[in-house]
């Protein structure tokens, strides 16, 4: 057997596979791009090799077979594929043989867009919908009568009247982006299998065995052509679809006709700019011989019309190799891997990166550095790594792993977090995005974290923006928030677009900065879930940066609307080195927080030795158990010492063993007994004295601000309420102690009077204030 030979049966058996895989299991393992170029090498082999040509080649041939499940369906005339152009000079090729079939100089075509989804025959007897088809293998095809009658713009009866006997109708079913969207989302929060494509879904949901299912799925209908016919329509291929239309079958909006080749040619390439904004997806444009009569005389090849074609787009979908995967840290520290791929062209572009989202949809694609993979490129779309050809796995394929150390500042890398309880139990979900835990120091966050540290509600540094911090950290001026405080105004005045009075103002507005509240200090720091709010509890519960520096995570869930993801957060930003390094320079720099002070009374002896207990989260310890273990063991040191027999005097076998087993773990034992240290330390130990707590006025109030203020700005109101104790809510409830309520105030002011609550307008407040 020669060379040439042993081609066309691996390209045979290839092909066969890919159309299994594609149009039986809808499963398609290859893009389009792919499976053409393996049909074009086969089918020039076999024009150079005519001897060797056989009826069962995929040339010769349209698809793949029938489903077994659904009854088979003969096409009275086959169902063809269409030749494809793939460049401006296959198009012209075809024009070309077109004019020289039918001795004209000039053609009239139409031309319309190539829906990407599944090709479907209707047939109607007297006006009536009897049986709908798919295409299957151009000859036979399978009756999808039932599932193609719960396509919503499908009409079960011809509307007005005139039709033929019996008509065909031919067209594609598919479904549009935004439809493929919901049934993805509502797929996934099933549990169910989701789609790689709008094709792939179309095609999965109309051969659904349950008709129910396919009613449920979003699927369109459009007609592009007529079949068998019991008498002519039109004589014209636009005249047949627009009188399609009369009878209330949907066709394409885009369908138009061109008197030449060059129009051909301008269609084409406004369909292309135009294709993301479309509602649907299209691989290209169908150019069809306008007229019937021209089409007849035209006739066919073996398995396509000679008076058709399809251009298709350059291809969205490639294969290529995964040479490697990169991490990079993104502006808010998230450390996400890119795809470093051998180079291939897609959609027209040279593609040699794509995103691999996070290490999850790693997981989920199952992807090895070396692997075959199938990427896509849809417009300005960042390419994505879609799939993996397994069956092309190398022995010597290496799993992805993440770096232990941020790749730009050598800070550690760390997965999020999700802690959850329940009935006693502690569980620790991780989450999708790994990150690197330097902010303040890390280049790759640096710009960012800046922005953010000199924001209005944050250091609030007048005239310093987003354009001005790029200036300095592209300088290398700037390398971390402290280094602000270091700049000179000869350094300002050397960068564009900077005079001496503008200089000199940025310097003053930086000085202007140096003493912040502490609330504002710990929310300019950028952690992680601390905003305003959190950022003013921890100011006004511990006091001073030290101990907010210092606080374990557990220490910190004493602390109000502080809950234990927030508290991990806290905790391991102040833990990271680079950041307490940043820390230090900027107090060394003369950044001084102000309202600095001792741990607020509220918190004095606030704790509890069963509290605690509770709080370490051993499994089958909740208030109840903790309250007997409190009882009986007295102490921490001692509860830690006890063995199972004494444990289990006080709380049931399981809980015993829990609690044994917690404080056999070393790490473990260690962290409790250094968080009860420190309740010690701050004045928050049962043990300690209690303090009784400085009467703020409006202490344990809660206030609501609407309306427009007139005297000062919502901010400067809610300020001066929260320093006199009060805590200010974006809505009116019946424990609202007071409404402010200035011009223009609407639902909350109504609801303040429904329920009773006493409303100051803005003078009556300012002149309560006065009082304070």
């Amino acid at each position: 057997m020669n060379t040439a030979e042993t081609r066309i049966l691996e390209l045979r058996h290839a092909l066969d596979e890919h159309n299994y895989r594609y149009y039986v299991l809808d499963e398609p393992s290859v893009p389009d791009a792919e499976y053409d170029r393996l049909f074009r090498e086969l089918k020039a082999l076999e024009e150079a090799n005519p001897q060797w040509v056989t009826a069962d080649s995929p040339t010769q041939r349209v698809g793949g077979t029938a489903l077994s499940a659904f009854a088979t369906v003969r096409h009275e005339i086959p169902m063809l594929s269409l030749g494809n152009a793939f460049e401006a000079q296959d198009l012209l090729d075809f024009d070309r043989r077109v004019r020289e079939g039918l001795e004209q100089t000039t053609v009239e075509y139409s031309c319309e867009p190539k829906l990407d989804g599944l090709a479907v025959s209707l047939l109607y007897q007297q006006g009536q919908l009897v049986r709908g088809a798919t295409r299957g293998d151009g000859s036979t095809g399978e009756d999808i009568s039932t599932n193609v009658r719960t396509i919503r713009n499908v009409p079960l009866k011809l509307k007005g009247s005139g039709w033929p006997a019996t008509l065909e109708v031919r067209g594609e079913v598919y479904m549009s982006k935004a439809g493929f969207e919901r049934l993805n989302a509502a797929q996934a929060e099933a549990g169910g299998k989701t789609f790689a494509n709008p094709r792939n879904a179309a095609a999965g949901s109309l051969r659904q065995l349950d008709s129910k299912i396919t009613a449920s799925r979003p699927l369109e209908f459009c007609c592009y052509g007529i079949g068998q016919v019991s008498h002519d329509i039109a004589d014209t291929h636009i005249g047949n679809l627009k009188q399609l239309q009369q009878w209330g079958l949907p066709i394409s909006r885009e369908l138009q006709i061109a008197t030449s080749i060059e129009q051909c040619q301008a269609y084409y390439q406004a369909i292309g700019a135009r294709r993301q904004a479309l509602a649907y997806e299209i691989d290209g444009v169908v150019f069809k011989v306008n007229a019937i009569a021209a089409q007849r005389e035209l006739g066919f090849r073996a398995r396509e019309p000679r008076w058709a074609i399809a251009h298709k787009f350059p291809a969205s979908e490639e294969l290529t190799e995964l040479l490697g995967v990169e991490f990079q840290v993104g502006r808010t520290g998230a450390v996400t891997p890119v795809a470093r791929l051998k180079p291939v062209k897609v959609a027209g572009v040279t593609v040699a990166n794509a995103t691999l989202h996070n290490m999850d949809e790693v997981a989920r694609l199952g992807v090895m550095i070396g692997d075959t993979v199938i990427i896509r490129r849809a417009g300005d779309v960042i390419p994505q790594v879609m799939q993996v050809v397994t069956e092309r796995r190398p022995a010597d394929a290496r799993p992805v792993e993440v770096p232990r150390q941020c790749p730009v500042c050598g800070s550690e890398v760390e997965r999020t977090q999700l802690i959850k309880r329940s009935k006693g139990k502690q569980t620790v979900i991780e989450g999708a995005v790994y990150r690197c835990v330097g902010r303040l120091a890390c280049a790759a966050q640096l710009k960012q974290a800046i922005i953010h540290f000199v924001s209005r509600r944050a250091m609030d540094v007048d005239g310093l923006g987003d354009k001005i911090v790029e200036q300095l950290v592209d300088t290398g001026l700037v390398r971390s928030p402290a280094d602000l405080y270091t700049l000179t105004q000869e350094q300002v005045l050397a960068l564009e677009g900077f005079a001496e009075v503008s200089s000199r103002n940025l310097i003053n507005a930086i000085d202007a900065s140096r003493q912040p509240t502490l609330a504002r200090f710990i929310f300019a720091l950028g952690i992680p879930e601390v905003g305003e709010e959190t950022a003013k509890v921890l100011a006004r519960s511990l006091g001073n940066l030290q101990r907010i520096m210092a606080a374990r995570p557990l220490v910190l869930t004493y602390l109000p609307d502080i809950g234990q993801e927030v508290a991990y957060e806290i905790g391991h930003f102040f833990e990271e080195a680079h950041n307490r390094t940043v820390i230090t320079q900027l107090l060394a720099r003369g950044v001084q927080p102000q309202g600095e002070g001792e741990l607020h009374a509220e918190f004095a002896a606030a704790t509890t030795f069963e509290g605690l207990v509770a709080k370490l989260g051993i499994p089958y310890v909740g208030p109840g158990a903790a309250q007997k273990l409190a009882e009986r063991f007295g102490s921490l040191e001692k509860l830690a010492a006890a063995d199972w027999l004494d444990l289990r005097q006080a709380v049931a076998e399981r809980a015993a063993q829990a609690v044994r087993e917690y404080f056999d773990d070393e790490p473990r034992r260690t962290e409790a007994l250094a968080v009860e240290q420190q309740l010690r330390d701050f004045g928050m130990h049962w043990a300690s004295t209690r303090r009784e707590a400085e009467g703020l006025p409006l202490a344990g109030q809660t206030w609501v601000l609407t309306g427009t203020l007139e005297s000062m700005t919502r901010e400067e109101a809610k300020a001066k309420l929260e320093a006199l104790g009060a805590k200010v809510a974006g809505s009116v409830s019946a424990k609202t102690h007071t409404v402010v309520a200035g011009p223009g105030a609407g639902s909350k002011l109504v609801k303040a009077q429904q329920l009773g609550v006493r409303v100051l307008d803005e003078g009556q407040w300012v002149a309560q204030l006065a009082h304070y």
